[in-house]
């Protein structure tokens, strides 16, 4: 399916995906920004097209991706609606919007619509479309052509997963957990090594060697197989005075609670060793915590 495919918005997302395109055989038209300067260098990174008006670039374009911000969307795809669309596909990238909810109204002037969502956080927009061939892309959006859009980017090299509108939250919130979450209990751990005499910089080298090793080995040997440490080995003592270390209820809640996430990785790691001790400290602390918070 040879489509010409057209940016609106040259933010570092834009810069990525259109330049990852143009690497694997597609064409893009080019770049509409309302800052001009960012849609000369990305039409110049792309060898595409700097556009100063909106439908020109719609015009010459089948595909249309919105790499904006959530919260320009919906007047973006307004503002395309102003122009024929009749048989295009328009695509936003947000993790958090479902492609009706975030492009309402489109359909009715003949467009397909999609929401084409990276699990990948883009940092160098000249440098991480060399990164997305390693990326799951998240795709859901309308009926008529879902297969198709899903064939085109499978054929550019892209591991893409449909998922229904209605899961799209749930999925946002499963990217949110295993990528800014992991950062606020990094900063925890950081906070606690502060009180045991390191430094903020020396806490986070400290730790990174960690953090990073973790990932590796889940990434070549699976969740269950990196499951380390006290709650795998059923050490309810080291367990206990881990959650001793936590003056607020609310982190040994969260300690308690995510053990139990652990517990039940362990159990299926080890299905012959008996954790019930632990469980039942576990289970006794949230309990507790909930009783002091409600107390």
């Amino acid at each position: 399916m040879a489509l010409k495919t057209g940016f609106v918005g040259a933010g570092k997302v834009g810069f990525t995906l259109g330049k990852y395109l143009t690497t694997h055989g597609a064409r893009v038209t080019g770049y509409y920004s309302r800052n001009t300067d960012a849609a000369d260098d990305a039409a110049q990174f792309t060898h595409s097209q700097s556009y100063r008006e909106l439908g020109d670039l719609v015009a010459d374009s089948d595909v249309l991706f919105l790499t904006v911000p959530d919260s320009s969307i919906a007047a973006m795809a307004a503002a395309i609606c102003e122009y024929p669309i009749q048989g295009k596909i328009i695509c936003h990238c947000s993790g958090a919007l479902s492609a009706e909810a975030a492009m309402p109204g489109a359909e009715q002037f003949g467009a397909s619509v999609y929401s084409v969502h990276p699990l990948f956080a883009v940092s160098d927009r000249y440098a991480a479309y060399r990164e997305l061939s390693d990326v799951f892309f998240a795709l859901e959006g309308s009926a008529d052509r879902l297969d198709a859009v899903n064939t085109w980017l499978k054929g550019l090299g892209l591991s893409v997963q449909i998922i229904d509108r209605s899961s799209k939250a749930r999925y946002h919130c499963a990217a949110s957990m295993a990528s800014n979450l992991v950062v606020g209990l990094v900063a925890q751990s950081i906070a606690m090594l502060e009180t045991c005499g390191f430094s903020r910089e020396r806490a986070q080298q400290a730790l990174m060697p960690l953090v990073l090793g973790n990932v590796a080995h889940m990434a070549e040997d699976g969740i269950i197989d990196a499951l380390t440490g006290p709650v795998e080995r059923g050490d309810t003592k080291t367990v206990a005075a881990h959650l001793d270390c936590f003056d607020k209820a609310n982190d040994r809640l969260l300690y308690a609670l995510l053990s139990q996430k652990l517990l039940a990785l362990a159990k299926t790691k080890h299905p012959d060793r008996s954790y019930q001790s632990l469980e039942n400290l576990l289970l006794s602390l949230g309990e507790t915590t909930q009783n002091e918070k409600h107390g």
